[in-house]
């Protein structure tokens, strides 16, 4: 081979470069597009990072699983039973134990073959969004909302189509808004009861509105509920399905925050249909579920347990730990000047307005966040990420004292950034 021959062939070896399909390059989650850009400055002994930006209860060690779901996955591993392939869509005992609790009377009917067990909760959203829509078509999801449900549409090559929550009614759907943006390719109206990111729990009533406005456009509901039961003292959790007679809902759930185990991957997806609408796209879930192959056998097998065994102490004693969170945080941030708090009635987030008028140099959610995150190591996530520029989600899992202690760096925080004519004349204030 001469000189130009092998320089030749060099160069063409190094001009060779392989792009990537159209599915990555329309995959995007928008929180990991902007959470990869916040820089976190190193922690001290003295200034330890709180971050109170992701929905892991498991980051504390506060928060911990029921004895009954740690034993039964013990004995599930002891017995040798489950190390082998299941059906896509779950074993039958385990889909038995998912439909029996949700089969809490006779006026909402749940069979075992209406459930498929799914990679968590968010393998639960990535079969019932392209199940009720194809490539083009839309789907309406809330604004502020989880990104997840974005990041699947585009996926797929679904659009979606942001209807706005009203945060002076607890975070209401904006229904005259929503009905302003169907259209003859709309397919479904996802809603996300109790929610993430803001941490809001709707009334039967407005449940029942909801039902009412889908019933009219005639569009199925992908009701998103992985927070089911986890609401405050004075607030009711009502699942849309046991209130449906007429919409078909698709009930999206799981273990991972009502049991504390994220990490487990257990989640479902409940086709509720008492008017058999969904006949075609029941056949399409289950045809989904080939993708993945149904999630880990070994966990599947927890259900029967985890569902009908644990302790209600449990449940209570959670929930009584992160109310108190939760407000401890929220009532010293209602008096940190600059902010505005949207009180949560559950779920584990609350979302907070910055009144950028009043800082000097604070314009935005994002802003105040990467801010926050280098003068204070007090990490949260920006409202970009939800599709709120002007808020920031908090996370409030962590032990009463350290919530305070956010509580007192965000306080400095918005002390040290505000115009002059918003400071508190009280120093102590």
């Amino acid at each position: 081979m001469s000189n130009n021959e092998e320089k030749k062939e060099l160069v063409s070896e190094s001009e060779w470069s392989v792009g990537p399909s159209s599915f990555c390059t329309s995959t995007v989650n928008p929180i990991r597009a902007i959470v990869d850009k916040l820089q976190r400055p190193p922690s001290t002994p003295q200034k330890p990072l709180i971050p109170l930006s992701i929905g892991d209860p498991t980051v504390f060690g506060n928060l911990n699983p029921p004895s009954e779901a740690i034993e039964s996955i013990v004995n599930a591993l002891k017995s040798g039973k489950y190390n082998g392939y299941a059906h896509s869509t779950g074993r039958m005992e385990a889909k038995q134990a998912v439909a029996k609790y949700y089969h809490r009377d006779s006026t909402n009917p749940v069979a075992a073959d209406d459930v498929i067990l799914t990679s968590g909760c968010s393998g639960a959203v990535a079969i019932a969004i392209p199940a009720l829509a194809s490539p083009g078509d839309n789907i309406l999801i809330p604004k502020p909302g989880f990104s997840l449900y974005q990041t699947v549409s585009g996926h797929y090559g679904i659009n979606v189509k942001h209807y706005n929550l009203l945060p002076e009614k607890s975070w209401e759907c904006d229904l005259s808004h929503m009905a302003s943006l169907i259209d003859p390719r709309t397919r479904a109206i996802l809603i996300n009861n109790p929610s993430n990111p803001n941490g809001s729990n709707y009334s039967k009533q407005h449940l029942l509105e909801i039902l009412a406005f889908a019933e009219k456009y005639r569009l199925p509901i992908i009701a998103d509920e992985i927070y089911a039961d986890m609401v405050f003292a004075g607030q009711v959790f009502h699942s849309l399905s046991s209130l449906s007679t007429e919409v078909p809902v698709l009930t999206l759930g799981g273990l991972a925050k009502q049991f504390v185990v994220p990490g487990w991957r257990m989640g479902w997806l409940i086709i509720n249909d008492r008017k058999h609408r969904l006949k075609r796209v029941r056949q399409g879930c289950v045809s989904l579920s080939q993708v993945i192959l149904g999630p880990n056998t070994v966990f599947q097998m927890v259900l029967p347990d985890i569902l009908h065994h644990v302790n209600p102490s449990f449940f209570t004693d959670l929930m009584g730990k992160l109310e108190a969170q939760a407000m401890t945080l929220v009532k010293a941030m209602q008096r940190v000047p600059g902010l505005r708090v949207i009180v949560p009635q559950g779920a584990m987030y609350v979302m907070v307005q910055v009144e950028s008028d009043k800082f000097q140099d604070l314009p935005d959610g994002t802003v105040f966040a990467q801010k926050l995150l280098q003068e204070e190591l007090l990490e949260v996530l920006p409202g970009d990420c939800f599709g709120a520029p002007d808020f920031f989600r908090l996370v409030f899992c962590a032990p009463t004292d350290i919530m305070a202690q956010a509580a007192q760096r965000m306080l400095a925080f918005c002390r040290a950034h505000l115009k002059p004519e918003f400071l508190p004349k009280d120093p102590e204030a």
